[in-house]
């Protein structure tokens, strides 16, 4: 859909508004009092591409709509690449098998007990209580974004889960610091522990360095390693969807007969069976794993490492913002407050699940 003149320019127009208005959002994240609250470029990113798209929407020229699927989808895929620069096989390694062991258990059980609750206790459909799992479960906005190309998922879908990342998030800043006071765990188990449970990156940044700087690097080397975890997780969760049939999303059976009454047996028999038969195989997650190979043997180093990370940061960023842009607010009306029960719900368990988990193991 790139070849032609129109079509090439209307991208570049369109992802050029994007990128302008990431660099805002990273601008907003560097200011004094973003950086209180611990928000993220991409909690801005969403929270001003929501706003946009759902106040300004329509001063922006519809042409220009392939940039901002471009940006959505290609510069997505390349910012989850570069995301390897943030990892090292040394950093795994440094943590220790205990650590790599609890951020096994709680990526796992986490997206099984938040699939399980949200589809079968809240009755979610399968896409927002996996997307809403996966940020809970692995890192947050990023894990959201890697998860939606395999689910094939709606943008509003991406946007609420990635709301949940933030609000619990923002709550586990609060809390983490007086969970500290309280004596339960040394430094450097209680380091294990954040990385292990807090949301986002910056999240757990925020939490170590309100507490103490060991807290701050173990934490930060085990969310890291939690981060890595999302290659297994991408590839287990395509394989699964590839030999499970495709769950009606609730709102789709209530609405079918109402407008196409006689196209339900047809709609309801070609995802399933497309779905047993076809892996998503998600190359992304290959070159992520590339990219952190590449980075563990320090051939990159020093200021163009931290360019690359800046400007992963940005693409990032961008991918944000243009999945808010395409949110619609008016399709949350009908999931309500469901997803931040089930995100409330997974925050409890990381929080004391968590601490047992890390108790007994670190």
């Amino acid at each position: 859909m790139f070849f032609s003149k129109e079509n090439r320019l209307n991208t570049i127009y369109g992802s050029g508004m994007v990128a302008i208005f990431a660099i805002l959002c990273i601008w907003l994240a560097e200011t004094q009092g973003m950086k209180d609250l611990g928000f993220s470029p991409l909690t801005i990113a969403m929270v001003l591409g929501i706003l946009v798209g759902n106040l300004a929407y329509q001063y922006i020229p519809k042409n220009w709509g392939i940039g901002i699927k471009f940006s959505m989808q290609k510069i997505l895929r390349l910012g989850i690449i570069l995301y390897g620069f943030r990892v090292t096989f040394q950093q795994i390694y440094q943590v220790g098998f205990s650590a790599i062991f609890i951020d096994l258990i709680i990526v796992s059980f986490t997206f099984i007990l938040g699939t399980y609750l949200g589809t079968k206790v809240f009755g979610l459909d399968r896409d927002t209580a996996m997307l809403t799992a996966s940020g809970a479960s692995i890192c947050g906005a990023a894990a959201v974004l890697a998860t939606e190309p395999i689910l094939k998922s709606e943008s509003h879908k991406t946007a609420l889960a990635v709301a949940t990342v933030v609000l619990f998030g923002t709550i586990a800043m609060f809390l983490y610091p007086f969970l500290y006071q309280l004596q339960l765990l040394d430094p450097q188990s209680f380091g294990i522990y954040v990385g292990a449970t807090v949301h986002e990156v910056a999240q757990v940044v925020a939490v170590g360095t309100a507490i103490d700087p060991q807290v701050l690097s173990t934490g930060v080397i085990v969310k890291l390693t939690r981060v890595f975890l999302l290659i297994p997780f991408l590839l287990s969760l395509s394989f699964y969807l590839s030999r499970s049939p495709i769950q009606a999303n609730p709102s789709t059976l209530t609405s079918t007969p109402t407008s196409t009454p006689t196209s339900t047996p047809t709609s309801t028999s070609t995802p399933s069976s497309s779905s047993q038969t076809h892996i998503v195989i998600p190359w992304f997650a290959f070159m992520f794993l590339a990219v952190s190979a590449l980075n563990s043997l320090a051939i990159i180093q020093g200021q163009t490492l931290k360019m690359m990370i800046q400007f992963d940061a940005f693409l990032l960023t961008m991918a944000m913002f243009a999945v808010g842009l395409e949110t619609n607010l008016n399709k949350f009306k009908n999931i309500g407050m469901k997803p931040v029960y089930l995100a409330g719900t997974l925050m409890v368990w990381l929080v004391l699940g968590g601490y047992l988990l890390t108790k007994l193991l670190a």
